[in-house]
Parts: C-alpha cells; structure tokens; sequence
C-alpha cells in the first residue's frame, strides 16, 4: 500500500507508541485528541474514535481501532469517522483490526476498555446539543436496563412500570438511594455484573454517598426495600409475560455472503467451499456474516481503495436498514481469528507477517523524514524473559510408577528418575502463605502406552477428589513439562525404555528391541537448564550426531566416564554437569580437542548440531467462560479479565500457549468438577485461538480457593474474595453494600508429620535445595537429585588420576562424597531404621488422600510398629538440617590462599568441603574477592551467591 503524507491527518501523527488508550472526537470533520480525564463519556451527538495499543510479550505492538458512533450523530459525521479510521491504521503501518460500534450494540471488547460500562449523554458538537454534565444538575430519577454475564450492555429507558420486565437486571437511581431490580429469568452472572454498575453509578453521580438495595422480581410488599421501590411506580403490581427485551434480540443464523469490491463496484462471489484462495491481494473483499459484515483489504490495495470499501460497507448497512451489524475491518496478513474460523482451512502466512515489518518500518521511514517521532512505529524490542516457577520448592515429594492398573511408591532416591516408557504420578505438598498447598499430577514418557496413561489419570483423578478438589491437577508430558515441574524435582533423569509391565508388553507384542537403560551399558547424557535448581539429564542415542555445541554431555560405558563440552556452552553449564559428577575427576574433553576413544564409544565422528534448544515462550494469557453441553465445548473470549471475571458458578480456562488452566468455581456441579481435565484436552484440540497448540501442552485444574501462585500471577489477586460465602451475586452485593460478606475461616497452616522431613521451619530459613530424607545425607549447598546423580560415581580421592572411573552401579544406596563427615550420623539413622532395604513409605497427610485401599493398612501397620523409631528419626533429621540452616561458624576453619581454592587451581587443595571453598579465605582475602563482608554475602540470595561463585571460580 503506498503511504503519502498529505493523507495523514496531523492528529494522528506519533500515535499507538506506547500500550493504552488513545480517543479522538470527530469536531468539524477533523479528529481532536480528547483529555484522559474524559475517556469513558461519550456523547450521544458525536462520533469518536478509539485506538487501543497493546504492548505483547514478544516485543511487537497490537493495534485495535474502534469509531462509536452516537445514535444522535449526522451520517456525514459518521462516515468522516469510518473514513478516519482507515487513515490512522495507515499511520501504524497498516496492520490494526478495525471495528464499527454503534451506541447501543457495541463489542465486547470495545465495553471491556471501560469497565464496568459506558453511559452515553446527551449533548453532542457538530448536532448543536449542549453537553450536559449530570453533576451540574439536581438529580433526576433515571431507569437503566442491563444485560450482559461478561460486559454490561446499560441503556436508559423510561422512567415507567411499562420499562420493567422478567428477563433483564434494572437499576433505578433515585436521590438518595439506588435499586437493583433483579428480573426472574436473569442470571446470577449477570446480576452480579450490573452491581459493578450501581458502584459506578454511586461513585460517580453520588460521590460515593447514597445507599443501596436490591429487590427480587415477585417479592411482596412486605420486605421495605421492595415496597420502597415499587412506591416510585405507584405501588406493587405483577408483571406481565412477554417477549424478550430489545437488547436481547437475536440474530438470525444466515448464510455466509462474499462479495468483491473493485474499482467501486460490488460483485458477489460464486463458490462451492469458502477457500482462501478466493482473496486476492490486489482487491477488497465483504464477507457478510449476518451479526458481522467483514471487510478485507489485500496488502497491495492502496489507501484511496481502503476508503472506498469502507464507505461502502457503511452504505450497505444503511440502505439495508442493518443497524445492529458490526463492521470488522482486517488487512491481509493480520485477520482475526473469528474471521479465519468463517474458511474451510487457513494455511500459515509467516512470509506476509514478515513482509510487514517491512512495510511499517517504511511508513515510519517516511514520517521520520518529516522530523516526526516514529519510535512506536517500530518492533520494540522484547524484554527478556527468566522463567520463574512461583512455587516454594522445599515441601514434600511423593512419586509413584504407574503397574498393571496401580501404582508404586518410589523411594526417595528414585523419585527423580524417570524412564521415557512409563507413567508416573507426582504429589508435591509445600506451606502456602496461610495454608498448606497441593499438586497432584501425571507425568507421560514419549513411549508410554495408552494403557499406562489412562490408570495414570484415573488414579491421580481419586487423589484429587479424595482431597475435595483442594489440589491442582497437572497434566504434563515428557519433553513440555513447565518450570515447575523442574523446579520441585529439582533434577531429572530420563532413562531410554522403561520398567512397567505395559511397555514390557507393548514391546513384546510387537517385536521391538529393549533398549531399556543399563548400568553396565553405553549411555549418552545431554545436560541441560537453566540453573541449580532446573536441570535435567536426559538419555540420547550414544552417536555423535546426538551431540550438540550448546550442551554439555556425560558419556559412561560400564567402568569408563567422560564429560564432553560444547564450544558454544556457558559457565552455568559447566557448572551444571560438574554438579552431576560432582567432585569425580573424569576424563574431560572439549570439543575439538576429543581423543579416539570418545569417537569410538559413538560409533565414529559425524557431523552434528550447534543449534541450542529454545523454551517456547509463553504467550499473552487469553480467559475464555467454557460450557461443556453433551461433550461439546463453547467457548467465549473475555477480554481484559480481571479476578471479578471468575464467577463461582462457571468454569474457566487460562490459555498462556505454553500451559493452559482450567479453573472451576465452587459451586460448579461436581460431575462438572470431573470433566475439568477433559474440558482442558478439549480446548487444545479445538484451538480456538488458532495458535498451533500442541498436544502434549500442560493443563493444570484449578479450583476456586485453591489457586496456585503460578496460576494468580496473571491477575491483580485477592485471596479474600475466594473465601467468601455465597454465589457470585450475593458476595458481589455484600461488598457493594460496603459490609462485606463473612468470609470462610482460614485453613489452618497443618504440619504434617513426614518421614524424615518437617515443614515447621520458617520460610525465610529453608534453603530451596533442601533435603529432609533419611535415605540420603544431603550435600550442604546441592539439591536432593544432584546428590543422587553423583552417587552413581565412587569417590575418586584414592584413585589414580590417570585411569578413568570406575562405575559400580549407576545409582547406588551409597552415601555423598561428604559421607566421611556424616557417617557418624548416618549410622544412628540406619540403626534406628533397621536394615530394611524397602523404601520409607512416606505418609500422605489427611486432606490430601489417594484413595488405595491397598496401602492403608500397611500405614497402620508401620504407624503401630515404628511410630517411636520415626519420630527418632524425624527428630534426628531435623536437627541435622536445622544446624544446616544456622549461620556458619567458620573460626577454626584452616586458611588457604584463593589460588589454591580455585576449581581450576594448579595445586588444589584437599579434603576440604568443596561446596564451601569461599569459608576457607581469609577475612581481608574475602573481601578483596567478594567486594564484601563474609557477613554481608551469607545475607545474599542463594542464587546470588552461587553467582558470584561461580566468577570466582569457587563453584
């Protein structure tokens, strides 16, 4: 489209720069900015336009431009104004949907900007009409109707007993006090949505000074707030049945029109399917929806042609008399997702997206050449995203391994391996900030079978019913599982094959190979994460092509370990796979530098990737209201959510792109609350957004009141109003009449009595790789799972540097390589443990039960037989991990120079705690190094410290 600057209206000029509303009245056929102070009132003689700029996560802006038309306004004002709207889209580079709103039927999307609603006034400029400001005046009664479960469509209607009826909300504002009239066929949704109304009302036209009362269709006289508001018609009497109200009214489905526009003229278009095929770039073209007339410009049309169809499209709405149809207006390359649904299929277009920013970096090309500011015209530039897990990481872990339709309580130090083949059920319990948290999810290797997968849900379904929904349900696959997942495991391990009885099946049946993990074996391990606590070690085919310059590797083949780093791999990733092998000096090789015998392991040398893994980024979040009706799902955007958007009655879904949240109210059916998983694997196949989701995307099932951390974050939250009694309706009029309802009684914070761990500490005390288990004796400083990995190795201290490693088991009960200084302890845990070698059964706390008939009596039979010798344990463990969490005492700790200190250091020193080297400076050395105190840097986030650690080479 080519761009000349003689048709830019000057106002427009530097416009849509930066995320917000802009709003131009049309004055004399010209658009005027309007101050942001009177964003909201409009005027029923005038037309405005709207320009809603939104800033998106990946950098780039999002244009939405609406023009409202009065329902006082002139034609000739109303056509300047669609005329306009085409010429401040060209200003932005020719991307920006466009809407047509009519007072009285507007979007609700263009509602959502201004919440809870608008309330056209009388008055307009180029009509001749004074604006009247309703505070000027002495308040008159007024009759509103609303209607709306999302948005709140209010109209003024007759003061007059004839304006009432059955099936819609009413507010009737009188001096002193405001009505809401509640119509027997309205909706609890939508009675608590017109509350946000009367607020408004009394906010703004009452300076928040004037009293409220609700009043039930049908309640007699005999209740006063009723008797006073039916006094202002004249007394009590019933309503008579009939046909729906006016805002209600309904479109009738009819059949999908195409028709062309070029050079002037409107053709229709012939088709057996609507194919996309049918567009041209070089044309305009109107698909008639009945509800919704589109208007698509082709990228090469040119701006005059844009003007034209628009004038057009206005014009048949009007000698059709249509006035309830909206004009949607998109460009090639930018429709909507509503518009793209209408086509049989929609291929990708990523060329012509691309072609886009060409072409806006042309306008703003073009209008910098004019001295203008053209800094909003272009990408801006995306900020860099940390994933956070927003999920405290010190509670307690419980894994089980789906078996011929039950599951199996792994130990502690298995819980953390997984094998690609099998199903798992994870239950993670950790203090919230005034109750105890829950989430119970399944976990699907790439090879599980369907068999597995289904016992796995089942399962882990009763878990959460059995909890009285007070638990998450995640749902996650191998190779997408969230930060989360990482986070609360810490470390990962993904074996090749698997150990179930299904897959040991699946593979007979068919002929397949076992290649199942072997401890003897060849395997090649790709380290990857982003930090201590979100790593993984994931098993790959032991061929060089598996290898990659961003990662690091461990390669091990019975008594043989090698590490193999990327030339293109970080510190943080060394030191990742350092962690992994711990203090065990294998046999290093960086790329380019490898020995014979790496090459021979690997089949030979053969070309590979240096392309590292990108994490798919998490999109702008989208809520959508869902009804689930005979197994089919309906949908409905809301646009702008707030937490007031969540209604108790209804169920939800949180779309982020990379996980999608199911949230059901509590007072949702519970054969609703059941189908919540289904209704989430539902919405991704449907894709309603049309964002290529995968199938394997996490879903997680929220209830009401139990809301993670990492669900709230996309909203302002207040916990309070998920407490509340009531329906919506009730707890929304309970804090418009300012007393509030009474709220649930907080949930005690429980301390649950775990085997071998306590969650008494105080957050601020627990380290976020805290270990409590018996099994193993945690290395201070290294998360639970980097421990288990590096217990796959023996300690090398007496081992002859020139000889690789020798592996005994991949993954012994043996203790840490800081086993010499806790034996003692380990022993008084063993004696009382017993020699048993059957892992500890962890108990699952009362509320949040499984549903096993199996283990019970297996607890109890522990509970009666080892209660004393738990408690010992227990008691013992804690104050071990207690002492953990002191401030260190470093006097009497022997001081070494930092050059023997360092990881790389020519002549390092020995037995000392690795974990700790920077304890064993000196005072004055210390802050040389550190620029800091000891004191000052145990103050520090652990993170912060293992960062500068790691500068210094003391990590």
């Amino acid at each position: 489209m080519s761009v000349s600057m003689k048709d830019l209206d000057p106002a427009f000029r530097g416009s849509g720069q930066k995320d917000g509303l802009e709003i131009w009245r049309i004055e004399n056929f010209k658009p005027v900015p309007i101050p942001a102070s009177s964003y909201g009132k409009f005027f029923m003689g005038d037309s405005y336009i709207i320009l809603k700029t939104t800033a998106l996560k990946n950098g780039s802006l999002r244009h939405d431009i609406h023009y409202w038309i009065g329902k006082d306004t002139s034609q000739d004002e109303a056509g300047t104004a669609a005329i306009l709207t085409v010429e401040l889209d060209a200003a932005l580079g020719g991307r920006a949907v466009q809407y047509r709103e009519v007072q009285g039927n507007e979007t609700e999307k263009f509602l959502s900007y201004f919440r809870p609603c608008i309330m056209p006034r009388p008055g307009g400029v180029s009509s001749g009409f004074k604006h009247v400001d309703v505070n000027d005046q002495d308040h008159e009664t007024r009759l509103y109707v609303c209607h709306g479960k999302h948005v709140v469509h209010v109209k003024e209607v007759p003061f007059a007993r004839s304006s009432l009826n059955h099936d819609d909300i009413f507010i009737l504002d009188t001096k002193s006090k405001i009505f809401q009239f509640n119509g027997s066929n309205s909706s609890i949704q939508e009675r608590a949505k017109a509350l946000e109304v009367v607020q408004y009302i009394k906010d703004t036209f009452h300076e928040g000074k004037c009293e409220i009362a609700s009043v039930e269709d049908g309640r007699m006289m005999a209740d006063a707030e009723a008797g006073e508001f039916w006094g202002f018609f004249g007394g009590f009497a019933p309503l008579p049945r009939r046909a729906p109200a006016e805002g209600n009214e309904k479109h009738e489905e009819t059949a999908i029109k195409l028709l062309c526009f070029d050079q002037g003229k409107l053709e229709p278009v012939n088709y057996e399917s609507l194919a996309h095929e049918l567009l041209q770039t070089n044309k305009c073209y109107f698909l008639d929806c009945g509800a919704e007339l589109y208007v698509w410009m082709g990228r090469t049309t040119s701006l005059q042609e844009r003007k034209g169809a628009s004038e057009a499209a206005e014009k048949l709405l009007s000698d059709s008399n249509r006035t309830k149809t909206h004009i949607i207006k998109v460009i090639e390359g930018f429709e909507t997702v509503m518009f793209k649904s209408k086509f049989k299929e929609w291929p990708q277009t990523p060329d012509l997206k691309l072609s886009s920013e060409d072409g806006r970096g042309k306008v703003a090309a073009l209008l910098k050449r004019q001295g203008l500011n053209v800094k909003g015209l272009m990408k801006a530039a995306p900020a860099k995203e940390e994933p956070q897990s927003y999920i405290d990481c010190t509670g307690n872990l419980q894994v089980w391994r789906v078996n011929d339709k039950d599951k199996a309580l792994l130990s502690s130090s298995d819980q953390s391996k997984f094998y690609t083949g099998d199903c798992y059920i994870f239950q993670y319990t950790y203090a919230g900030d005034d109750k105890e948290e829950c989430l119970i999810g399944t976990w699907f290797g790439k090879k599980s079978v369907e068999e597995d997968r289904v016992t796995a849900v089942s399962l882990a379904s009763k878990m959460v019913e059995s909890a009285k929904f007070q638990a998450v349900q995640a749902r996650l696959y191998e190779g997408k599982e969230p930060v989360q997942f990482f986070v609360i495991f810490q470390s990962l391990q993904v074996f090749k094959g698997g150990l179930s009885s299904g897959y040991k099946k699946f593979i007979a049946e068919n002929g397949i190979d076992d290649d199942s993990y072997s401890e003897e074996g060849l395997a090649l391990f790709r380290i990857q994460g982003s930090g201590p606590e979100n790593m993984q070690a994931i098993q790959v085919e032991p061929v060089a092509s598996s290898l990659n310059s961003s990662y690091c590797y461990i390669l091990h083949d019975g008594n043989t370990v090698f590490t193999w780093a990327g030339n293109l791999t970080t510190a943080l990733d060394q030191e990742l796979m350092e962690r992994q092998l711990d203090v065990i000096k294998s046999r290093s090789q960086k790329e380019g530098s490898e020995t014979d015998q790496i090459w021979s392991l690997l089949g030979g040398k053969s070309e590979y990737s240096s392309q590292k893994m990108v994490r798919e980024l998490e999109s702008d979040p989208h809520l959508f209201s869902c009804v689930l009706s005979k197994g089919n799902l309906k949908v409905k955007e809301i646009h702008h959510f707030t937490q007031d958007d969540l209604m108790t009655e209804d169920v939800f879904i949180l779309d982020c792109h990379t996980s999608i949240f199911v949230w059901v109210g509590q007072q949702v059916d519970v054969k609703v609350r059941l189908q919540a998983l289904d209704i989430g694997e539902k919405f991704v196949v449907l894709d309603f957004l049309m964002e290529n989701l995968a199938r394997e995307t996490p879903i997680f099932t929220v209830t009401e009141g139990s809301e993670p951390p990492f669900f709230t974050r996309f909203f302002t939250w207040d916990s309070a109003k998920s407490l509340m009694h009531g329906n919506s309706y009730q707890r929304k009029l309970a804090i418009v009449k300012g007393g509030g309802a009474p709220a649930l009684d907080k949930p005690r914070r429980r301390t649950p009595v775990y085997s071998g761990r306590s969650t008494t500490q105080d957050k601020s005390q627990r380290s976020r790789s805290m270990s409590f288990s018996p099994e193993r004796v945690r290395v201070r400083g290294r998360s639970p799972a980097f421990t288990a990995l590096a217990a796959n190795f023996e300690s090398s201290s007496n081992r002859n540097l020139s000889t690789p490693p020798v592996v005994k088991k991949l993954y012994p009960k043996s203790l840490t390589p800081d086993s010499s200084n806790t034996s003692s302890k380990s022993s008084a845990i063993a004696a009382l443990a017993g020699s048993s070698d059957r892992p500890t059964q962890t108990p699952t706390p009362e509320s949040i039960k499984d549903g096993s008939e199996s283990e019970k009596p297996k607890q109890v039979e522990d509970a009666k037989d080892a209660g004393a010798m738990n408690n010992r344990v227990e008691s013992l463990t804690i104050n071990e991990d207690a002492k953990e969490n002191e401030p260190e005492d470093d006097e009497g700790l022997p001081i070494y120079p930092y050059e023997r200190l360092k990881t790389t250091a020519a002549d390092p020193v020995t037995e000392i705690d690795v974990t700790r080297r920077e304890t064993y400076l000196s005072s004055a050395e210390f802050k040389e190094k550190f620029g800091m105190t000891k004191e000052a840097f145990s103050k520090l986030p652990k993170w912060k410290q293992n960062r500068l650690k790691i500068d210094l080479q003391l990590f």
